[in-house]
């Protein structure tokens, strides 16, 4: 996991499009089908307490302990890999993609049938880290030990190494990793802003807290949690991660305060100086450069404008060496792939493709081209270059393979992956040992027991080699931010683009409400919760606040209000839910019962909290288990 500096390749030829709209009649690949299996990729990569809406069954519960060591809960999250290690970096960039992502294309998901399991994706993200941000100026960076995880192969829920974690605070700092965890977090909070108004403000909080802390206290967070330098090192230190973190957090807000960071810290933090030729959890200088030429082009510029002028010179100077048409372009496979390094190169080609396709639109609703060195660039050129670079990796490649698992008849079978590679504890719970994981399944020359759908594995070499085997973990293993950037633009190549502007904020879908012609008695009556969920201090109630059909089934998003009626103040809370089959908003997780989330501290007499939850039931049922009056 160990990143270096490298460039983005050209590929040819170009397969031209015509007009603004690519639709499915233009594919060749089921980009639909793509899309579902990409995301069920992070259900996989779920550590912690499963939910009842896994869908990933041969998966289970793990790593519960994490944090207990360091005195705080850090139960939850992502596994980066193929490892069962949680680091901060890579896992906050793929939040942040998975937001960028739908809020470019979240019409195209909602109308692929997948806008609610993205979403998902990015709270299972968020939850973990607003846990690993336990005070303003500290946070978690990593759970586990690369060196001591990479000696055993283990079963996440085998796990015997350690869980120790790893912080940044204001004597060890971390910008690079604090501004990330900034950026995911107000890029997420635009995502929940709809439904989710109350945890889209806590999101917001904490993107606040971190960039402040991340810019007072500065400092590359692995000279802090020096365990991470072998495997996510920070080789372009922290200032981009600072111009990201302000990005975000002005699309999030549209406070001056941030475009004005943008404008002034531009040349002294490199934001307009760095033409890069990479773009992935590391170096950041592309991404930043993107979205302020979105800035710039949707004129919000102001006195700025000379300044935004030159970050997105060098945005273009990116997607220029990405096609081969500027001053400075690179090595490609002879099959026309993105090729930067050996190990897991895939990574660069998904996070350049997305770019290029969120540019593409860009600049098709500025009505403007990319000005390359070899001259002007159509929109249609450039997202025609994403579209083949997506291709290749469904398959459209000399070796004819997908290097997406489960996608097409040939793909990976044999991926550098613990928990897919380890037969399901379910199937057999025997305990995996540390080394008899390697003896009895790491060596073994067979398909893997679990199928790791939707997973983009490193892929090929310079040549377009690959060699399907466990132990070449250059080109088998899979990671989170191989997927999180591929979403947007599967999704945008299988529904297409209805010309709307995409410079504008792109309003999310709302909730489809059902046929007015539905029988009434189709609908499950919003009812209140048991009696034994009400006790004479607090009362529990329920109710349907919307209903919409997807894919054949109706969903319900319920609004569950448990109020103080005593005359004093109520702390402690512990909620217990059970018939509960879908996603939960507004109160935290804790064990096997429900808590009140970590803004709120107690309830005062006469006052309410409100959580909601979606799924395709009758209400769940909610019962209070205890609580202090105090």
């Amino acid at each position: 996991m160990e990143k270096s500096v490298g460039l983005c390749f050209s590929m040819a030829p170009l397969f031209l499009v015509l007009g603004f709209l690519l639709t499915p009649a233009l594919a060749g690949h089921d980009y639909g089908q793509a899309l579902t299996k990409s995301i069920l990729f992070f259900e996989a990569q779920r550590s912690g307490y499963l939910p009842g809406s896994q869908r990933v069954q041969w998966r289970g519960n793990s790593g519960l302990n994490d944090g207990k060591l360091n005195g705080v809960d850090l139960v939850g999250g992502y596994y980066d890999a193929g490892d069962n290690v949680k680091f901060g970096l890579p896992m906050a960039f793929t939040v942040t993609m998975l937001s960028w992502s739908i809020l470019e294309y979240g019409k195209q998901m909602g109308a692929s049938g997948e806008l609610g399991h993205a979403i998902d994706a990015v709270k299972w993200g968020t939850d973990y880290l607003i846990k690993a941000h336990p005070e303003p100026n500290v946070l978690y960076g990593e759970v586990g030990d690369g060196n001591t995880d990479h000696n055993c192969w283990q079963r996440p829920e085998d796990m015997t190494t350690s869980r120790a974690a790893y912080r940044i605070d204001p004597s060890h700092p971390g910008s690079d990793l604090a501004g990330e965890t900034a950026a995911a977090m107000a890029a997420a909070s635009i995502v929940f802003r709809r439904y989710n108004p109350s945890y889209s403000a806590e999101l917001l909080k904490h993107a606040y807290q971190l960039f402040d802390f991340a810019d007072k206290y500065r400092g590359k967070y692995d000279s802090s949690i020096t365990v991470a330098q072998k495997y996510y090192r920070s080789v372009s230190g922290y200032a981009d991660e600072l111009l990201w973190g302000a990005a975000w957090l002005y699309k999030a807000t549209n406070n001056g305060y941030y475009l004005n960071y943008l404008g002034k810290n531009g040349d002294a933090l490199g934001g307009t100086g760095w033409g890069m030729t990479e773009f992935g959890w590391d170096v950041k200088y592309a991404g930043v450069q993107t979205l302020v030429a979105k800035f710039l082009m949707a004129g919000k510029g102001g006195s700025y404008r000379p300044v935004f002028g030159k970050y997105q010179e060098k945005a273009e100077f990116f997607m220029c060496s990405c096609l081969g048409k500027g001053n400075r372009n690179a090595q490609k496979t002879p099959g026309g792939l993105i090729f930067r390094q050996r190990w897991n190169n895939m990574q660069f080609v998904t996070s350049a493709s997305f770019l290029m396709t969120v540019y593409s639109d860009y600049l098709t609703s500025a009505g403007k081209s990319l000005k390359c060195a070899s001259g002007n660039v159509s929109p249609t050129e450039l997202l025609s270059f994403a579209k083949s670079q997506v291709d290749y990796i469904l398959g459209d490649n000399p070796r004819a393979t997908s290097y997406m698992v489960g996608y097409g008849n040939n793909y990976p079978k044999q991926v550098h992956h613990r928990a897919s590679s380890i037969v399901s504890y379910k199937v057999d719970p025997s305990f995996v040992s540390c080394r008899g994981g390697y003896a009895t399944w790491f060596g073994r020359k067979a398909s893997d027991p679990n199928l790791l759908t939707g997973a983009i594995v490193g892929g090929p070499d310079a040549y377009d080699n690959f060699a399907d085997q466990r132990d070449n973990y250059e080109q088998t293993e899979p990671a989170t931010y191989n997927n999180a950037p591929l979403l947007g633009i599967l999704a945008r190549l299988h529904a297409g683009h209805s010309g709307y502007n995409q410079l504008l904020p792109v309003e999310l879908p709302s909730l489809k409400p059902i046929a007015a012609n539905l029988n009434p008695a189709a609908k499950p009556v919003a009812k209140p919760s048991p009696v034994s969920s009400s006790t004479k201090s607090i009362a529990v109630t329920q109710k349907v606040t919307a209903s919409w059909v997807q894919k054949g089934k109706i969903y319900y998003r319920y609004s569950t209000t448990i109020t103080n009626k005593s005359s004093k103040n109520l702390k402690n809370l512990k909620v217990y839910i059970s018939k509960l089959f879908g996603p939960l908003w507004g109160l935290t997780k804790s064990g096997d019962s429900y808590i009140f989330p970590s803004w709120v501290n107690s309830l005062g007499a006469g006052k309410s909290i409100e959580f909601v939850y979606i799924h395709s039931a009758s209400p769940a049922e909610v019962s209070v288990s205890s609580y202090d009056l105090v």
